[in-house]
């Protein structure tokens, strides 16, 4: 049995690595724009997360260079990442947004996102866009308010 025990848990060892994915593998130097609606929530550790679906012909609003930011305790360049951000090269309509754990989500002050909300998020996926539809939040913008995920409020 306890044979049968390691067998198994070694088979899930590389479901579980794609499940969560270390932050070194993201391109930080592209800032992505994705919005949309909820579709799924997981909130939940190591991170919550989102599905989200997107539009066909998504595009960078015109204001986001110009939208204000709150003050985070790690230093961000937020003003440069929403001045250089893009959207996807890929046509994914369903993307895995990675938020930030449950702890940050609270010191913000996020209340648990629902499906059929509609947001936006400033992220980051991985180089050269290859793998998975997923986005590590750097910012979501929920309604009029926006939360900086990489660290706690300044």
């Amino acid at each position: 049995m306890h044979r049968r025990t390691l067998v198994l848990a070694a088979g899930l060892a590389p479901l579980l690595a794609r499940a969560h994915h270390g932050w070194s593998s993201f391109d930080p130097d592209r800032p992505l724009w994705l919005e949309g609606r909820v579709s799924r929530v997981r909130w939940q550790n190591p991170h919550a997360e989102i599905e989200l679906d997107v539009p066909a012909g998504l595009k960078v609003p015109a204001d986001l260079a110009s939208r204000s930011l709150p003050a985070q305790s790690s230093p961000v360049d937020g003003k440069a990442l929403l001045a250089k951000a893009t959207v996807p090269r890929r046509a994914d309509r369903r993307w895995t947004v990675e938020l930030a754990p449950l702890t940050r989500m609270e010191a913000w002050k996020v209340a648990p996102l629902q499906a059929g909300a509609q947001v936006g998020v400033l992220g980051f996926t991985f180089r050269e866009e290859k793998g998975d539809a997923v986005l590590r939040a750097e910012y979501l913008f929920v309604g009029d308010k926006v939360y900086g995920l990489r660290s706690s409020p300044a």
